[in-house]
C-alpha cells in the first residue's frame, strides 16, 4: 500500500492574471479626465505671429492690415463703454430666437415625414423645391413684407436653421435599422415605446450632427440679417467699420462672431457627448 499523499492540482482558476481592465490603456481607462489639448490652439497662434510679424515689417497698409494690438484696442474700447455688450446680446437674441423657431419647425417636419410615408409624399418635394431656393434671396422679399424690424432678420435665421435639422431628423429616422425596429416587435412594443427606447436613440446622432451645422447656418445668416438695416448687433458693427473704413472695426466684429460661435460649438458638443455617451466608437488613431 502506497503512504504517499497526494498533491493537489494547482489552483489555476484563482490565479492572478490580468484583468480586462488592466489590459485597456490608460487613457483610454480616463476618457472622462480630459486633460486641456493645446495641439487645437497652435493654427490660431500661427497666424496670430504671422499677423503681428507682418505688421511689425509693414508687408501691408497698416490701413488694410492693422496689427492685433490696434483690433485689441477696439474690442477693450468698445467692452468698455458698453458698445460691444450691446451689440452681442442683441446678436444673441436674434440668432437664437430664429434657430429656435426654425430647428423646432425642422424636428417637427423631419420627424412627421420621417415615420410617414404618407406626410413625406405629401411635403417633402414641396420642402426639397424650397431647399434650393437661395436664402439671401429671401431678404428682399422678407424687408417688403416685414419691414425693417427685427422680425426679417429672426425669419432669416429661422429659415436657414430649418433645412439641416429637417433633412437630418428626416435621414436619421429612415436610417434606422429595419432589424431593432423588429426587436421591439417581438417584444410586443407598442408604437411610441418602440419610438421612444429604439428609433430615437439610434436616429438621435444624425440629429445632432444636423443641429450642429444649422447652428453655424444661423450665425452665417445672422450677419447678413443684421447688414440689412439693423441699429444694434455685431453685423452692425461691421457694417459701422465698412462705412468708416475702419478695418480693425471690422476685424474685431469677425473675431468675436468667431469665438461666440465656438463657444456655442462646444456647448454643443458637450451635450452630443453627455447624450450618446451610450455609443462605443473608433475615436481615431
Amino acid at each position: 500500500m502506497s503512504t504517499g499523499t497526494r498533491t493537489a492540482p494547482p489552483d489555476t482558476h484563482h490565479a492572478e492574471t490580468p484583468s480586462a481592465l488592466e489590459k485597456v490603456p490608460a487613457r483610454t481607462r480616463r476618457r472622462g479626465a480630459r486633460r486641456p489639448d493645446p495641439l487645437p490652439w497652435l493654427l490660431p497662434l500661427g497666424v496670430l505671429a504671422v499677423w503681428q510679424l507682418a505688421s511689425w515689417n509693414t508687408w501691408m497698409d497698416p490701413l488694410l492690415l492693422p496689427s492685433p494690438g490696434a483690433v485689441a484696442r477696439v474690442l477693450w474700447d468698445s467692452a468698455g463703454d458698453g458698445t460691444l455688450v450691446t451689440d452681442l446680446s442683441a446678436s444673441i437674441e436674434r440668432w437664437a430666437s430664429g434657430f429656435l423657431i426654425g430647428a423646432s419647425l425642422g424636428l417637427l417636419l423631419g420627424s412627421l415625414v420621417g415615420l410617414s410615408v404618407l406626410s413625406e409624399r405629401l411635403l417633402d418635394t414641396s420642402v426639397q423645391m424650397l431647399r434650393t431656393v437661395p436664402v439671401s434671396g429671401l431678404s428682399p422679399l422678407l424687408i417688403v413684407w416685414l419691414g425693417l424690424d427685427e422680425a426679417p432678420k429672426v425669419v432669416l435665421v429661422a429659415v436657414g436653421s430649418f433645412f439641416p435639422v429637417y433633412i437630418n431628423t428626416f435621414g436619421g429616422i429612415r436610417n434606422v435599422d429595419r432589424k431593432l425596429v423588429e426587436v421591439g416587435q417581438v417584444f410586443q412594443w407598442n408604437r411610441p415605446t418602440v419610438l421612444r427606447r429604439i428609433v430615437l436613440p439610434a436616429a438621435l446622432p444624425e440629429i445632432l450632427n444636423g443641429i450642429r451645422y444649422a447652428l453655424g447656418v444661423a450665425w452665417v445668416l445672422l450677419v447678413l440679417a443684421e447688414l440689412l438695416g439693423a441699429t444694434s448687433g455685431l453685423g452692425f458693427m461691421l457694417n459701422q467699420g465698412r462705412e468708416l473704413s475702419r478695418v480693425d472695426v471690422v476685424i474685431a466684429a469677425l473675431l468675436v462672431f468667431a469665438v461666440a460661435g465656438k463657444a456655442v460649438d462646444l456647448l454643443v458638443r458637450a451635450a452630443e457627448r453627455r447624450l450618446l455617451r451610450w455609443r462605443d466608437l473608433h475615436a481615431g488613431a
